[in-house]
Parts: C-alpha cells; sequence; structure tokens
C-alpha cells in the first residue's frame, strides 16, 4: 500500500466583537430568547437598506494587518447566492474575488517541536454576515431562530506554500494553527474566541495523495467544528478514512461532512458545492468600501505586541523559558497582569512562577479572572520580594498569599500584623537547634552512627520550634555544624 500524504487547508469563521450587526443596528449576543434581535433589514423584507458596521470593517483591517496581509484598498461587498432556512435573504452578503477581500496573501507563523517557527500562508481575510441557527424542536419539528442572523462574521482561509501545496500538513499543525488564530483575535480584542458558543469555528479541508504524486487529492469538508480537540480528531479520522477508501478502489467525492464527537467520526452531509453554484455579484445595495493609506497606517500603529513576538521576548529580555513564556502569553489578560507586576519592579521569574502555581490554583477553584479577584500585580510584587529580601521564608509566603488573595490584604502588612518575619539571626535560631538535640539524643547517636538520613528529621523539629519562621537553608547549616561538632 502506498503511503499517503495529507494536505489541510483552514477555513475559520470568527464572529467579530461589535456591539451590533453587520448591516443593521440590532445587538449582538449569545443566545436569548428567539427571534427577539432581529428588525426588517437583518430578516431581509422588502423595502430595506443595509448599512455597514465601520467597527466590524476595522476589526477585519487589524486582522489583516496582524497577519502580514496585503489590504485591498478598494473592496465590494458581493451577494452569495443559495436556499436554506437559516438564510432570511435566500442570499449572504460576502465578499468574492482573489484580491477583493479586506486583506489577501498574507502569513502568520506557527511554533514547531524543534523550537522554530512555521509560515502558514494566508489566502484571504474577508467580511461577510452570518446566517441564523436552525432549532430541533421537541415535536420532532423544526425551527429558525434568526438573532444570529445579520452578525458580522469574518473568514480566514489559509493559503498555499510556492510549491503550490498547503502548508498544513498533518494533525498537529492544524490544531496549533487554529490556537495560534485564536490567540491573535483575542489580543487584537476582535473575537472572543468562545469556540463552544459558536463564536469561533473552523472547517478544515483535508485531501490526501499517495507520497511521489504532484497533483492534490479531492478534498472534503468538515463542517463548523468547535473545539481544538475536534479540529485534531476530525483531520486524523478523515486522512484515515480518504486513505483507506482509496486503498480500498473507491473513489473520493468532494463532500461536505459533519463531525460526531462522541464517535469521533465524520459523516456525509451533502456533495460539495462549486463556487458557481453561488452564482455570486456585487451587491447593487452597498457601495465599494475605499480606503487611504493615512488611515490604514493609523490602524498599523494601534496594533498591540502580538502572542509569538511576546513569547520572544519574555525569553530574550526577561529570562524566561520556552515553557513559561507560552504559559504566560496563552491568555491576553494574564500576560498583561504579569506585564503589569513586571513593570511594577517584580522578577518575572518569581512573578511567573507564583502566578501559574498558588494564584492560578485559586482562580480556576473559583472560575474567577485575575480581574476578577482581589489580587493585582502590586500584591505578587510585593510578595515576591518579601521572599527574595529573606523577611518570608516559602511556606509562609504560601500561608499569607492565601490571606491576600481573601482579604485584599497586602502581604507585608498581613506579616506585620501576624508578626510572621523569617528567623534570618544564626544566634537566634542557634539556642533552638541546642534545645532540638539535647531532646532527641537517640536521634543524634544514630547520625553519628552512620544514618545521615535522620538529620531531615532534626531540621524538621526546629522549623516546627521556630513554628516555621526559621530560614530553613540557616537551619540546616546550624544542624549540620552542631551534628558535628
Amino acid at each position: 500500500m502506498p503511503n499517503y500524504l495529507p494536505s489541510v487547508g483552514m477555513e475559520v469563521h470568527a464572529e467579530l466583537a461589535t456591539q451590533s450587526k453587520m448591516f443593521c443596528r440590532c445587538r449582538v449576543a449569545f443566545g436569548g430568547e428567539a427571534n427577539t434581535r432581529v428588525c426588517p433589514v437583518c430578516l431581509g423584507l422588502p423595502g430595506t437598506l443595509p448599512v455597514p458596521n465601520r467597527a466590524a470593517i476595522e476589526m477585519v483591517l487589524k486582522t489583516a494587518l496582524a497577519m502580514n496581509c496585503q489590504i485591498a484598498m478598494y473592496s465590494v461587498f458581493h451577494r452569495k447566492n443559495y436556499f436554506y432556512p437559516d438564510l432570511p435573504k435566500a442570499y449572504q452578503v460576502s465578499q468574492y474575488g482573489e484580491t477583493n477581500p479586506l486583506g489577501y496573501y498574507g502569513f502568520l507563523e506557527i511554533p514547531t517541536v524543534d523550537g522554530g517557527v512555521k509560515k502558514i500562508h494566508i489566502r484571504r481575510i474577508h467580511l461577510e454576515e452570518d446566517t441564523g441557527k436552525l432549532l430541533h424542536l421537541t415535536n420532532g419539528g423544526s425551527g429558525i431562530d434568526y438573532n444570529r442572523a445579520g452578525t458580522p462574521l469574518m473568514e480566514i482561509v489559509s493559503g498555499m506554500n510556492e510549491d503550490g501545496y498547503p502548508d498544513i500538513t498533518n494533525p498537529d499543525e492544524a490544531k496549533e494553527y487554529l490556537t495560534q488564530l485564536r490567540q491573535i483575535l483575542l489580543y487584537l480584542g476582535v473575537c472572543d474566541g468562545k469556540m463552544e458558543e459558536g463564536s469561533l469555528r473552523c472547517e478544515p479541508n483535508i485531501s490526501v495523495r499517495p507520497e511521489g504524486a504532484r497533483e492534490l487529492g479531492t478534498k472534503t469538508e468538515l463542517k463548523n467544528l468547535n473545539s481544538f480537540r475536534s479540529v485534531q480528531l476530525g483531520v486524523q479520522f478523515e486522512v484515515r478514512r480518504q486513505s483507506a477508501a482509496i486503498d480500498n478502489g473507491e473513489v473520493i467525492r468532494q463532500e461536505t461532512r459533519g463531525w460526531n464527537e462522541q464517535k469521533e467520526a465524520s459523516y456525509l452531509m451533502r456533495v460539495k458545492e462549486s463556487e458557481n453554484d453561488y452564482r455570486y455579484f456585487p451587491d447593487p445595495d452597498l457601495i465599494p468600501m475605499v480606503f487611504t493609506e493615512d488611515y490604514i497606517e493609523g490602524l498599523r500603529a494601534s496594533l498591540p505586541e502580538l502572542p509569538l513576538a511576546k513569547i520572544r521576548r519574555y525569553q530574550s529580555d526577561l529570562g524566561l523559558s520556552a515553557y513559561d513564556a507560552n504559559l504566560m502569553t496563552a491568555d491576553r489578560d494574564w500576560a498583561f497582569f504579569f506585564e503589569d507586576a513586571v513593570s511594577k519592579g517584580g522578577d518575572a521569574k518569581a512573578i511567573c512562577n507564583w502566578m501559574n502555581s498558588d494564584f492560578a490554583k485559586m482562580l480556576n477553584e473559583e472560575g474567577k479572572t485575575p480581574a476578577e479577584s482581589r489580587v493585582t500585580a502590586a500584591h505578587l510584587v510585593d510578595l515576591t520580594t518579601l521572599i527574595s529580601n529573606g523577611t518570608l521564608s516559602g511556606k509562609m509566603a504560601k500561608d499569607i498569599f492565601a490571606e491576600v488573595y481573601a482579604t485584599g490584604k497586602m502581604a507585608s502588612e498581613i506579616a506585620r500584623e501576624k508578626g510572621a518575619s523569617q528567623i534570618t539571626d544564626s544566634g537566634a535560631i542557634t539556642p533552638i537547634v541546642e534545645a532540638v538535640l539535647a531532646a532527641n539524643p537517640e536521634i543524634v547517636a544514630k547520625y553519628k552512627a552512620g544514618n545521615v538520613g535522620v538529620k531531615g528529621f532534626l531540621v524538621g523539629q526546629v522549623m516546627k520550634q521556630s513554628q516555621g519562621r526559621a530560614n530553613p537553608q540557616m537551619a540546616q547549616d546550624l544542624v549540620q555544624r552542631a551534628l558535628e561538632d
């Protein structure tokens, strides 16, 4: 049997984080009573005229700039014609053409397992409106909720490399591409990235070809995957299914397929349409969008530092490991909190450790974000400073941080109230060491007989007698010195 090479193209739909819909002023929100956020415009009633949402256009342009795209300085909307119950107008306002979409011929980079990066080409980024949602009713019938119809929707389509093949060649790369893309959208603030709510949906196009063959295989499209896991498993399944089908002499058809999460398998939905079936033509109700160089450069200047650039800076400038840098940039607000703490004088590694251990654990237990807790960047700087200057031991800091989290008080204030400072004076620790050794002569005898492991018990007793306030390293050194005398 031949070895098959997968090729994966990615179509990602992102609902834009605007307050209102694309061509009317109906509110955008998730859920709610069906058909309560609709109007004659988004329902496509006769005599209505659309007015484009400027904020949505700017969000798409920013995304295109962040992904190194060329910008269409003159761009028009098209009507994509097809008949389906969730499409109230019987057409969808979208964009068509190679260089007409707001952004085209760009790329983003994804990290690779060897520590490098791989360029994934972007064919186009265009703006359209979302459809409604079909509902399965308890009586066995179907209903339609048009609340989502007309929501601004950005479609990002990956492209081909210089050799004419998709850059993504395996399920792991597909997952990593979606991960990086989602992070960029979150950092730009253009999409909330809530895949479970349908705000971000992915449709991989998968084909396989025998190793050595130049021509790409026939592709199938997996529809509306809404998790990283589904994308990874979906691509894996389709590669296996298509390879086995070819081995059995079957012909792969160009299909749209659904994904069954429970069975972890795809199923046929319909034979995929071609572009001609949609009868694209420019929308006569919408004037062209025309941009100036100054306007585009102003948007470019407003872009934030993006995740991959942050990762590199955290490693080169702040000395974080690749693992820590990835953790700190996985969420935009998490990264902002970290940078706020570092800017206030916190040690980057110490802040990182506390954020990813105790602080993250407490937030997760309560389902809160950093902004929803009482802990600020200044709290962590105060705590880590007390540790670094020897005022608090690690154990003492953990106990005090729990109170910081609960009350919002500064660690230094709590330490003063409790008298909980670390003892770093050897003259104060030595009498405790002497008392512990005197109270445990049999343990001392075992040590002197060669059982050096018992020293840990004696050090533990010193820490206990000092109520955890003795400097641990100093306690160890003084016990060692006393045992050797």
